[in-house]
């Protein structure tokens, strides 16, 4: 019962955001298309945990989140009328952005033939459905700005903040695009097999993409925060959720234990990781 307890409090949290996300904005047959969107970010979930548990495998799991990304934005955009510049930047910001990382993950599974994230929970189906409903949640919050602004009532010319936020999320993009081509590079050398990355941006942060992906989100907030209104602010804690979820849940502190199960105790890892910070990029001590 316990392990079942996530399932209905993500539930609880995508209504209530998709009531608050959705307050102002457009609706079809009186509902919000904001709370619609939600609502299929979760459906998508429910329905691809079915063949997925069947077949006991995760190879498709962050493939349906980047798919989902683009599922949600795409209706939000097609069923709200009149959509602006703004409205039609964001959907691009999202689609690209899930369209680079989907494909990213996608193909780094098939390379490598399994996530072991999940090595324990897909021979669980409550604790499978928990990490497929979490992802309708992950997909739900962080796109929640993005989508408030889409779906919103309020129709304003992007401006001075809509472009500060642009230059933002081009900012984290480029630097998640380029961490992860690092490490790609990294790994396909046979000598590196069994090492980890400690050059290029790995060595001004631990885990340079992660910063890349919450500078990206932090941007979309941006570009979406003018157009918002009464309970619609509740969507900017879009980057703060990207944040709690990768240093707190699902992402650095999952990676840190691997790693220090690998090569902890080891001189030279020990000193790159005394040396470099876990997340915020600094030049690495001795560079000018």
């Amino acid at each position: 019962m316990t392990q079942f307890a996530p399932i209905p409090l993500a539930v609880l949290a995508g209504a209530g955001l998709a009531w608050a996300g959705g307050q102002g904005g457009s609706a079809v047959a009186g509902v919000p298309i904001f709370a619609l969107s939600v609502g299929l970010a979760f459906a998508i979930q429910w329905v691809a945990f079915v063949p997925a548990y069947l077949a006991r495998t995760e190879r498709y799991y962050d493939l349906t989140g980047s798919l989902t990304y683009v599922t949600v934005t795409l209706v939000a955009i097609g069923l709200t009328p009149g959509p602006d510049a703004r409205s039609r930047l964001l959907a691009a910001l999202i689609i690209v952005w899930a369209a680079r990382l989907g494909s990213f993950l996608f193909k780094r599974i098939r390379a490598e033939g399994a996530d072991r994230r999940f090595d324990e929970v897909k021979t669980s189906a409550v604790r499978f459905l928990v990490a497929w409903t979490l992802q309708g949640l992950w997909v739900s919050f962080t796109a929640g700005a993005a989508l408030a602004a889409l779906t919103g009532s309020v129709r304003l010319p992007i401006g001075a903040v809509g472009w500060v936020g642009l230059l933002v999320w081009i900012g984290g993009f480029a630097f998640e695009v380029v961490a992860d081509a690092q490490k790609r590079a990294f790994r396909a050398k046979p000598e590196n097999e069994g090492r980890y990355i400690d050059s290029g941006l790995w060595a001004w942060s631990r885990h340079p993409n992660y910063f890349g992906e919450i500078v990206l989100w932090t941007g979309v907030a941006i570009i979406a925060f003018p157009v918002l209104q009464g309970w619609q602010y509740v969507t900017l804690l879009s980057p703060v959720f990207v944040i709690l979820l990768l240093t707190k849940v699902s992402g650095i502190p999952l990676l840190e234990e691997r790693a220090d199960e690998r090569w902890g105790g080891e001189p030279e890892y020990e000193e790159y990781k005394a040396r470099t910070p876990v997340l915020v990029p600094r030049p690495p001590r001795g560079a000018a």
